[in-house]
């Protein structure tokens, strides 16, 4: 009973939380150790195209784990979803990260995680800026993406969504909305080229 009152006390309370400390996981054990460790069984990652992360992660550590932190969590109204956005560095390379946080069973697992290198480092508040859904339902519920080819998820109170599709030449994108009481709001659009 003590242990678990003590792990309780030490896990992540929110999406950000999470993301940080996945982040100091990576350095501590290993990026793609930390991976494992706070994925789904679920988890999706793109290589480019969507695999199960459980079954398409390296078994080996990179000498320096890419380093990446929060700039902007969208959250659910109910607390339970999360979609946190940021950059990340490693030598050479920086880009930007999207992560699909769940609270499942007490605890913070990424279900999806995607990204891409940018042209010049995306700036880092100095804290993230943490957005909450609007706890006032819409009246009618709305399909916000409408083509069957695009795979999409939400928070068990539908007021964050979020949907990626990947297109036959290797392209891909990530939308998330979040509700603000009157409308849906796109809060992430993310667009990945073809590789090459």
């Amino acid at each position: 009973m003590l242990l678990a009152l003590v792990l309780q006390a030490t896990a992540p309370q929110t999406a950000v939380d999470a993301e940080r400390a996945f982040n100091a996981a990576a350095q501590a054990k290993g990026q793609w150790t930390a991976f494992r460790e706070f994925a789904a069984p679920d988890a999706i990652i793109f290589d480019p195209e969507p695999v199960k992360a459980a079954e398409s992660l390296p078994d080996r550590d990179p000498p320096i784990a890419v380093q990446w932190w929060p700039a902007e969590s969208y959250v659910s109204c109910d607390g339970m979803v999360a979609v946190n956005t940021g950059p990340w560095v490693r030598p050479r390379s920086f880009g930007y990260f999207t992560t699909v946080w769940e609270k499942r069973n007490g605890a913070w697992r990424w279900t999806l995680d995607a990204g891409d290198v940018t042209s010049a480092p995306r700036p880092l508040p100095e804290r993230p800026h943490i957005h909450r859904a609007s706890c006032k339902p819409p009246r009618i519920p709305v399909d916000v993406w409408v083509d069957p080819a695009v795979h999409q998820g939400r928070a068990p109170d539908s007021s964050l969504r979020w949907a990626w599709k990947v297109d036959p030449n290797g392209s891909r994108w990530f939308q998330a909305m979040l509700w603000n009481g009157r409308h849906w709001q796109l809060v992430v659009d993310d667009k990945v080229a073809a590789p090459k």
